[in-house]
């Protein structure tokens, strides 16, 4: 039997400028990066089957110094 995967056409966005959340664990901030035609955030496996919340923000990602995140996306022209 082939294999096949049906990705959703549309993911329910929930526009809203400020989210209060209890029992956080942590946070991370990622840089949203391209995936086949599609967009993912890297997150550590130790996640796996736990709920995540992904807040968009409009401002850059800027990586931290030190830090390898993003080097892709600041190519040398």
């Amino acid at each position: 039997m082939p294999y096949s995967y049906i990705m959703p056409s549309k993911v329910d966005f929930q526009p809203v400028t400020e989210i209060k959340v209890v029992g956080v664990v942590g946070f991370m901030k990622r840089q949203v990066t391209a995936y086949g035609t599609g967009a993912k955030v890297t997150c550590p496996k130790e996640y796996l089957g736990k709920t995540v919340y992904l807040i968009v923000t409009d401002e850059p990602y800027i990586p931290r110094e030190g830090r390898s995140g993003g080097q892709r996306s600041q190519q040398q022209p």
